[in-house]
């Protein structure tokens, strides 16, 4: 008899393994018609078809019937920012005018803590509602943004990781603070809540633009400070965007090389977009471990171009999905999957179902270093799934 609490019956669907080609994930894809799956604790036992489960459960205890239902690991939303909830579908500017005519103003907002608590729980609400169970969230420069999203995302158990964005140049003033400020704001913040409950924080600058050398030697200093918590920012989403980037740095070749100059690249470092990356960026991704968010709803919507999915396979780099609300159009991981077949297909490349899945799932638990944690059904990770 199998030692568990309880016992879920239904259909599911994952990607039973790590894959480093798109045959490998079509060849893990496991489909089971008829399952049982076996909890205890909060963590996966076992997973097995009716007809093998059904010895082992337990005569007092039964199951929870959810035939009819399609069960699958939570969806991860590697890219998003919660504050930009009520501003989608802000159309008629590319990125920087559309940071500048929308974004600010808006992010203005969460300097009033009762504002931003009513912002984080619709937030949080839409994600779960659309089957999004882990998220890396960007948070405004104020840390009443952050108090009020984790607040929520721990009285719901939820994984969350997000951080206070810090930024000190070419933004308003109502919106700019000291590298300074910044430093000791973003260290009261990992104190308090990293790793608290599922909670996890990461350090946010905006993007280079944003980061003048002193606010980078800021994040240089959390980052060796607290190694264990992550890093998430912007990177060559936008041509005009990679040309200023040159012009404030000239003395840097490529975009990433800002980065990887403050020792911001690495295993928990996670770059939005990466759509205009050449060769040796996408090699210095490969090299530092570092993954990207693919964001295709947002990059099209905005007009930024078109992410190569090829070359994040041909340069074994870790990749993940983001919704990137509010440039992004949806919360809904399926239909940002959607977009992301209609950019690679204007690419001539064919992004397969699985692959897609893979991606919102393991692939991008693996892009957050969490797929020892979620992402499938294997046995001893979280119990982590929803279904419809």
């Amino acid at each position: 008899m199998m030692d568990y609490q309880t016992a879920v019956r239904g259909a599911f669907f994952d990607i039973a393994g790590v894959a480093e080609t798109p045959d490998e994930v079509a060849a893990q894809a496991r489909y089971l018609d008829d399952g049982l799956l076996f909890l205890q604790e909060g963590k996966i036992i076992a997973l097995l078809p009716w007809q093998e489960g059904e010895a082992f459960l337990h005569p007092l205890k039964g199951y929870v019937d959810l035939r009819g239902k399609l069960l699958l690991p939570g969806f991860v939303d590697a890219h998003v920012h919660y504050p930009q909830t009520e501003m989608i579908g802000a159309f008629g500017e590319q990125l920087l005018e559309w940071l500048t005519t929308y974004t600010f103003p808006v992010e203005s907002q969460f300097a009033d803590a009762e504002y931003a608590q009513e912002i984080a729980q619709f937030f949080v609400n839409q994600l779960i509602s659309h089957g999004t169970t882990t998220a890396l969230v960007f948070c405004t420069l104020h840390p009443a943004s952050v108090e009020a999203l984790f607040s929520e995302a721990l009285r719901l158990n939820m994984r969350l990781i997000a951080g206070k964005v810090m930024m000190d140049r070419h933004v308003p003033d109502y919106l700019c603070e000291t590298a300074g400020e910044s430093y000791e704001q973003t260290r009261a913040l990992i104190r308090r809540w990293h790793q608290r409950g599922r909670l996890g924080y990461a350090i946010t600058p905006r993007f280079a633009p944003t980061s003048p050398p002193a606010l980078l030697e800021a994040v240089q200093r959390l980052r060796a400070e607290f190694p264990d918590t992550w890093l998430q920012t912007h990177l060559s989403e936008n041509r005009e965007e990679i040309a200023w980037v040159k012009q404030l740095w000239p003395e840097h070749a490529r975009y990433l090389d800002v980065y990887h100059h403050y020792q911001l690249t690495g295993e928990r470092s996670v770059f939005a977009h990466g759509i205009h990356l050449d060769d040796a960026e996408w090699q210095c991704l490969h090299d530092t471990g570092s993954a990207v968010a693919f964001c295709p709803t947002s990059n099209l919507f905005l007009g930024s171009g078109l992410f190569r999915l090829p070359a994040c396979w041909q340069h074994q780099v870790r990749m993940g999905i983001g919704s990137d609300v509010g440039a992004g159009t949806t919360f809904s991981m399926l239909r940002t999957l959607g977009e992301a077949y209609k950019v690679g297909q204007l690419q001539s490349y064919r992004l397969r179902a699985s692959e897609a899945f893979y991606h919102a799932t393991l692939g991008g638990a693996r892009a957050l270093r969490l797929e020892e944690k979620i992402g499938n059904f294997q046995p001893g990770k979280e119990a982590d799934f929803g279904g419809d």
